[in-house]
């Protein structure tokens, strides 16, 4: 039951695209860069709004230090800091919720990739159709099989996303030693150089078509963040926090 739910709202439709696609550019490069551009753009209203609940924090760190620096009680400075989000519509938890209403999306979007062209036939619309000639090669490289170029772009571009996401996000403080400051630093360190070494190795161990999907994903996600963040920094304060 869950299994063809999941299929017909997710998986068929993003196959049925990405064989449109292949059929159209004869070949399996650009519909997989064709395809992750849609997809990123139908998701760019939840990718927008992520960015900027991120840009309105970032806007209210002088509030927040005020806020420690008067209140020293961890428990009052949770409760005036939940105040001060409530009080300027922001939801320190928007990003978390962005990403798991893109999740189901991003996963149908891995098995397509994953399965390949003509590997769900059966799922196919009336009005696609499988090329005759297929071509897997894309700048020289097969899609089928791995590729280390791709792999390495997919960890640089992951890094360099990475660090413009969190170029908003304070810095864990060095000199604290408790759980909670140290937990953050670990973090930090994780998602801006773990994950990018993490998604080089994924990216090689699958076919350079998945490891090209994360070149592309991350190289469309920079150039949105830098956009919107480039604009949010031309907003007033009182401004971005109304939006």
């Amino acid at each position: 039951m869950l299994s063809n739910i999941w299929t017909t709202i997710f998986y068929e439709p993003l196959y049925n695209a990405l064989v449109f696609f292949t059929g159209t550019f004869g070949g399996i490069g650009l519909a997989v860069i064709t395809l992750t551009l849609i997809v990123k753009i139908i998701m760019f209203p939840l990718t927008k709004k992520s960015i900027l609940s991120q840009a309105k924090i970032y806007a209210l760190n002088d509030d927040i230090e005020k806020i420690k620096k008067d209140y020293p009680d961890k428990t009052e400075q949770s409760k005036k800091t939940l105040e001060l989000y409530k009080k300027n519509n922001v939801n320190p938890f928007s990003s978390c919720l962005v990403i798991l209403i893109q999740l189901p999306i991003i996963i149908a979007l891995y098995q397509v990739f994953l399965r390949g062209v003509e590997s769900s036939t059966g799922v196919l619309y009336s009005f696609v159709h499988i090329p005759e000639n297929l071509s897997t090669m894309f700048l020289g490289i097969n899609l089928e099989e791995k590729s280390i170029i791709f792999a390495i772009l997919a960890g640089i571009t992951q890094f360099i996303q990475m660090k413009i996401s969190t170029s908003m996000i304070k810095p864990a403080d060095p000199n604290d030693v408790s759980f909670k400051g140290q937990l953050a630093k670990s973090m930090q360190f994780q998602m801006k150089y773990i994950l990018p070494f993490f998604i080089t190795f994924v990216a090689y161990s699958v076919s350079a078509a998945i490891a090209l999907y994360w070149v592309a994903s991350n190289i469309i996600t920079i150039i949105q963040e830098l956009i919107i963040r480039s604009r949010a920094g031309l907003i007033k304060k009182e401004d971005l926090l109304k939006i």
